[in-house]
Protein backbone atom coordinates (compact mmCIF):
# COMPACT_ATOMS: atom_id res chain seq x y z
CA UNK A 1 0.00 0.00 0.00
CA UNK A 2 1.15 3.52 -0.63
CA UNK A 3 2.29 6.01 2.02
CA UNK A 4 -0.56 6.72 4.38
CA UNK A 5 -2.28 3.42 3.71
CA UNK A 6 0.66 1.46 5.10
CA UNK A 7 0.74 3.59 8.23
CA UNK A 8 -2.92 2.91 8.93
CA UNK A 9 -3.03 -0.77 8.00
CA UNK A 10 -3.33 -1.82 11.63
CA UNK A 11 -6.73 -0.10 11.80
CA UNK A 12 -9.06 -2.48 9.95
CA UNK A 13 -11.67 0.11 8.91
CA UNK A 14 -9.12 2.59 7.57
CA UNK A 15 -7.10 -0.21 6.00
CA UNK A 16 -10.12 -1.67 4.22
CA UNK A 17 -11.27 1.68 2.83
CA UNK A 18 -7.72 2.69 1.93
CA UNK A 19 -7.17 -0.57 0.07
CA UNK A 20 -10.49 -0.21 -1.77
CA UNK A 21 -9.54 3.33 -2.76
CA UNK A 22 -6.10 2.17 -3.94
CA UNK A 23 -7.58 -0.61 -6.09
CA UNK A 24 -10.00 1.85 -7.66
CA UNK A 25 -7.00 4.07 -8.46
CA UNK A 26 -5.25 1.26 -10.35
CA UNK A 27 -3.21 -0.46 -7.62
CA UNK A 28 -3.04 -4.17 -6.77
CA UNK A 29 -4.88 -5.67 -9.75
CA UNK A 30 -4.70 -9.29 -8.71
CA UNK A 31 -6.66 -10.62 -11.68
CA UNK A 32 -4.09 -9.22 -14.14
CA UNK A 33 -1.00 -9.34 -11.86
CA UNK A 34 -0.53 -5.57 -12.25
CA UNK A 35 1.02 -3.86 -9.24
CA UNK A 36 -0.30 -0.67 -10.80
CA UNK A 37 -2.28 -0.53 -14.02
CA UNK A 38 0.29 -0.98 -16.77
CA UNK A 39 2.97 -2.72 -14.64
CA UNK A 40 2.56 -6.50 -14.71
CA UNK A 41 4.66 -8.60 -12.33
CA UNK A 42 5.68 -12.17 -13.20
CA UNK A 43 7.69 -14.96 -11.60
CA UNK A 44 10.60 -14.11 -13.89
CA UNK A 45 10.98 -10.59 -12.48
CA UNK A 46 13.64 -9.42 -10.06
CA UNK A 47 11.94 -6.57 -8.20
CA UNK A 48 13.94 -4.01 -6.21
CA UNK A 49 11.69 -2.11 -3.78
CA UNK A 50 13.82 0.83 -2.67
CA UNK A 51 12.27 2.52 0.34
CA UNK A 52 10.14 -0.56 0.90
CA UNK A 53 8.43 0.63 4.07
CA UNK A 54 6.36 -2.17 5.57
CA UNK A 55 6.39 -4.14 2.34
CA UNK A 56 2.86 -3.84 0.93
CA UNK A 57 4.03 -3.33 -2.65
CA UNK A 58 6.70 -6.01 -2.28
CA UNK A 59 4.12 -8.47 -0.94
CA UNK A 60 2.02 -8.12 -4.09
CA UNK A 61 5.11 -8.93 -6.18
CA UNK A 62 6.12 -11.80 -3.91
CA UNK A 63 2.69 -13.38 -4.33
CA UNK A 64 3.42 -13.52 -8.08
CA UNK A 65 6.57 -15.52 -7.35
CA UNK A 66 9.05 -12.76 -8.23
CA UNK A 67 12.47 -12.39 -6.60
CA UNK A 68 12.44 -9.46 -4.18
CA UNK A 69 15.14 -7.06 -3.03
CA UNK A 70 13.96 -4.99 -0.06
CA UNK A 71 15.84 -1.83 0.86
CA UNK A 72 15.08 0.92 3.36
CA UNK A 73 16.96 3.31 5.63
CA UNK A 74 14.85 2.13 8.59
CA UNK A 75 15.88 -1.27 10.01
CA UNK A 76 12.41 -1.68 11.50
CA UNK A 77 10.80 -1.31 8.08
CA UNK A 78 13.18 -3.82 6.54
CA UNK A 79 12.41 -6.32 9.29
CA UNK A 80 8.66 -5.74 8.94
CA UNK A 81 8.88 -6.26 5.17
CA UNK A 82 10.78 -9.50 5.63
CA UNK A 83 8.11 -10.75 8.04
CA UNK A 84 5.35 -9.78 5.61
CA UNK A 85 7.00 -11.76 2.81
CA UNK A 86 7.68 -14.85 4.91
CA UNK A 87 5.82 -17.82 3.46
CA UNK A 88 5.00 -16.14 0.14
CA UNK A 89 5.81 -17.81 -3.22
CA UNK A 90 8.71 -15.37 -3.79
CA UNK A 91 11.64 -17.13 -5.48
CA UNK A 92 14.06 -15.30 -3.20
CA UNK A 93 14.04 -12.39 -0.77
CA UNK A 94 17.06 -10.21 -0.03
CA UNK A 95 16.84 -7.41 2.54
CA UNK A 96 19.29 -4.57 3.12
CA UNK A 97 19.40 -1.48 5.30
CA UNK A 98 20.78 1.46 3.33
CA UNK A 99 20.40 5.20 2.79
CA UNK A 100 20.76 4.59 -0.95
CA UNK A 101 23.87 6.73 -1.31
CA UNK A 102 25.03 4.54 -2.95
CA UNK A 103 22.81 1.46 -3.15
CA UNK A 104 24.86 -1.63 -2.26
CA UNK A 105 23.54 -3.54 -5.26
CA UNK A 106 25.01 -4.71 -8.54
CA UNK A 107 24.60 -2.88 -11.84
CA UNK A 108 21.79 -3.97 -14.19
CA UNK A 109 20.26 -6.28 -11.60
CA UNK A 110 16.52 -5.58 -11.46
CA UNK A 111 13.83 -5.95 -14.10
CA UNK A 112 11.43 -3.84 -11.98
CA UNK A 113 12.36 -0.98 -9.65
CA UNK A 114 9.81 0.41 -7.19
CA UNK A 115 10.42 3.64 -5.30
CA UNK A 116 7.37 5.16 -3.62
CA UNK A 117 7.35 8.34 -1.51
CA UNK A 118 11.15 8.51 -1.16
CA UNK A 119 12.53 11.23 -3.46
CA UNK A 120 11.07 14.01 -1.30
CA UNK A 121 13.22 12.74 1.61
CA UNK A 122 16.66 12.54 -0.02
CA UNK A 123 19.33 15.23 -0.20
CA UNK A 124 19.87 14.90 -3.97
CA UNK A 125 16.91 13.40 -5.89
CA UNK A 126 18.76 13.25 -9.21
CA UNK A 127 21.71 11.41 -7.65
CA UNK A 128 19.31 9.01 -5.97
CA UNK A 129 17.45 8.42 -9.24
CA UNK A 130 20.83 7.73 -10.85
CA UNK A 131 21.33 4.87 -8.41
CA UNK A 132 17.89 3.50 -9.26
CA UNK A 133 18.75 3.65 -12.96
CA UNK A 134 22.11 1.97 -12.37
CA UNK A 135 20.59 -1.12 -10.75
CA UNK A 136 17.97 -1.57 -13.50
CA UNK A 137 18.58 -3.77 -16.51
CA UNK A 138 18.16 -2.38 -20.02
CA UNK A 139 14.41 -2.34 -20.53
CA UNK A 140 13.72 -2.37 -16.77
CA UNK A 141 10.39 -0.91 -15.70
CA UNK A 142 10.09 1.72 -12.97
CA UNK A 143 7.23 2.67 -10.66
CA UNK A 144 7.96 5.99 -8.95
CA UNK A 145 5.75 8.14 -6.72
CA UNK A 146 6.14 11.37 -4.76
CA UNK A 147 3.61 13.52 -2.87
CA UNK A 148 1.59 15.85 -5.06
CA UNK A 149 2.35 19.58 -4.59
CA UNK A 150 -1.27 20.70 -4.10
CA UNK A 151 -1.80 18.69 -0.93
CA UNK A 152 1.77 19.29 0.21
CA UNK A 153 1.38 23.07 0.08
CA UNK A 154 -1.66 22.77 2.36
CA UNK A 155 0.29 20.48 4.66
CA UNK A 156 2.99 23.13 4.94
CA UNK A 157 0.52 25.38 6.74
CA UNK A 158 -1.08 22.74 8.94
CA UNK A 159 1.48 20.03 9.65
CA UNK A 160 3.83 19.83 12.59
CA UNK A 161 7.15 21.54 11.68
CA UNK A 162 8.91 18.17 11.75
CA UNK A 163 6.92 17.09 8.68
CA UNK A 164 9.12 19.36 6.53
CA UNK A 165 12.43 18.65 8.27
CA UNK A 166 14.99 15.91 7.86
CA UNK A 167 14.49 12.91 7.82
CA UNK A 168 10.97 13.72 6.62
CA UNK A 169 10.01 15.83 3.61
CA UNK A 170 12.83 18.10 2.46
CA UNK A 171 11.10 19.46 -0.64
CA UNK A 172 7.86 19.73 -2.56
CA UNK A 173 8.31 18.29 -6.04
CA UNK A 174 6.20 20.00 -8.68
CA UNK A 175 4.46 17.87 -11.30
CA UNK A 176 6.55 18.82 -14.31
CA UNK A 177 9.67 18.87 -12.13
CA UNK A 178 9.00 15.22 -11.27
CA UNK A 179 8.82 14.19 -14.91
CA UNK A 180 11.91 16.24 -15.74
CA UNK A 181 13.90 14.58 -12.95
CA UNK A 182 12.95 11.14 -14.22
CA UNK A 183 13.95 12.01 -17.78
CA UNK A 184 17.18 13.67 -16.65
CA UNK A 185 18.14 10.44 -14.88
CA UNK A 186 17.93 8.64 -18.23
CA UNK A 187 14.49 7.03 -18.08
CA UNK A 188 11.64 7.22 -20.58
CA UNK A 189 8.36 8.34 -19.02
CA UNK A 190 5.60 6.04 -20.26
CA UNK A 191 2.65 7.00 -18.07
CA UNK A 192 1.70 9.54 -15.42
CA UNK A 193 -1.13 9.28 -12.91
CA UNK A 194 -2.37 10.83 -9.68
CA UNK A 195 -4.48 9.40 -6.89
CA UNK A 196 -5.33 9.58 -3.21
CA UNK A 197 -7.72 12.46 -2.47
CA UNK A 198 -8.99 10.34 0.42
CA UNK A 199 -5.53 10.28 2.01
CA UNK A 200 -4.74 13.90 1.18
CA UNK A 201 -7.77 15.05 3.17
CA UNK A 202 -7.17 12.43 5.87
CA UNK A 203 -3.73 13.85 6.59
CA UNK A 204 -4.97 17.45 6.58
CA UNK A 205 -7.53 16.45 9.21
CA UNK A 206 -4.98 14.41 11.14
CA UNK A 207 -2.93 17.44 12.12
CA UNK A 208 -5.91 19.08 13.82
CA UNK A 209 -6.80 15.94 15.77
CA UNK A 210 -3.59 15.82 17.85
CA UNK A 211 -3.92 12.04 17.95
CA UNK A 212 -1.10 9.54 18.15
CA UNK A 213 -0.54 8.12 14.68
CA UNK A 214 -0.93 4.52 15.84
CA UNK A 215 -4.44 5.32 17.13
CA UNK A 216 -5.44 8.05 14.68
CA UNK A 217 -7.71 5.84 12.61
CA UNK A 218 -10.06 5.56 15.58
CA UNK A 219 -10.24 9.31 16.25
CA UNK A 220 -13.91 10.41 15.79
CA UNK A 221 -13.09 12.98 13.10
CA UNK A 222 -10.89 10.65 11.06
CA UNK A 223 -13.18 7.67 11.53
CA UNK A 224 -16.11 9.81 10.34
CA UNK A 225 -14.15 10.87 7.25
CA UNK A 226 -13.35 7.25 6.45
CA UNK A 227 -17.01 6.26 6.69
CA UNK A 228 -18.03 9.27 4.58
CA UNK A 229 -15.57 8.34 1.84
CA UNK A 230 -16.74 4.73 1.84
CA UNK A 231 -20.37 5.86 1.60
CA UNK A 232 -19.48 8.17 -1.29
CA UNK A 233 -17.80 5.32 -3.18
CA UNK A 234 -21.00 3.31 -2.77
CA UNK A 235 -23.12 5.91 -4.56
CA UNK A 236 -23.90 5.56 -8.29
CA UNK A 237 -21.55 8.42 -9.17
CA UNK A 238 -19.01 7.67 -6.44
CA UNK A 239 -16.24 6.39 -8.71
CA UNK A 240 -16.56 9.38 -11.03
CA UNK A 241 -16.50 11.78 -8.06
CA UNK A 242 -13.36 10.03 -6.80
CA UNK A 243 -11.74 10.43 -10.22
CA UNK A 244 -12.45 14.17 -10.25
CA UNK A 245 -11.23 14.71 -6.68
CA UNK A 246 -8.12 12.59 -7.26
CA UNK A 247 -7.28 14.90 -10.14
CA UNK A 248 -8.07 18.04 -8.12
CA UNK A 249 -6.04 17.26 -4.97
CA UNK A 250 -4.25 13.91 -5.07
CA UNK A 251 -2.10 12.61 -2.27
CA UNK A 252 0.51 11.36 -4.73
CA UNK A 253 1.74 11.63 -8.29
CA UNK A 254 2.98 8.52 -10.07
CA UNK A 255 5.24 7.84 -13.03
CA UNK A 256 5.71 4.55 -14.86
CA UNK A 257 8.98 4.67 -16.75
CA UNK A 258 11.39 2.40 -18.60
CA UNK A 259 15.16 2.21 -18.91
CA UNK A 260 16.26 2.33 -22.56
Amino acid sequence: MTEGGADMAQDSEVGDVGLRDAVLSGWFRSETNELFEGLTITRDDIVADIGCGDGFNAHFCAMRGAELILADIDPGCVAASERRLAGTPARRVRAIVTDGNPLPLEDALASVVICTEVLEHVDDPLQFLGELVRIGRPGARYLLTVPDPVAEELQRSLAHPSYFAKPNHLRIIQREEFAELVRAAGLMVERRASYGYYWALWWLMFWSCKADLSEAGRHPILASWTRTWEALLDTPQGIEVKRVLDSFMPKSQLILARKP
